[in-house]
């Protein structure tokens, strides 16, 4: 039986279209400005099975989704990592940003 707190032992990695980022400011009704790897700031919203169920605050390391139209400034937030997962994606040289 798996506990309520427990953590997926499968970590999402950045795919062709995806980009690891950071939270620098929470601008309310579910939206976050967040600097991402490829030097872009986009506003993101966070998706609907994220919403209620992880707390996101500022300096956490994300993993954004650009939208197809807008995708200089606008993006989803589809995953928040973890210190143990951040470790593992410097470890594999995911993560460039601090």
């Amino acid at each position: 039986m798996k506990k309520k707190n427990q953590r997926p032992s499968i970590i999402p990695l950045p795919s062709k279209y995806d980009i690891i980022g950071v939270i620098v400011k929470a601008m309310g009704n579910d939206r976050m400005l967040v600097k991402c790897q490829d030097g872009n700031e986009r506003l993101c919203r966070i998706r609907g099975r994220m919403k209620r169920r992880v707390w996101i605050r500022e300096g956490d390391i994300v993993l954004v989704s650009p939208w197809d139209f807008q995708s200089d400034i606008r993006g989803d937030i589809i995953w928040k990592y973890h210190k143990s997962q951040i470790k593992m994606l410097k470890k594999r040289r995911y993560l460039t940003i601090e």
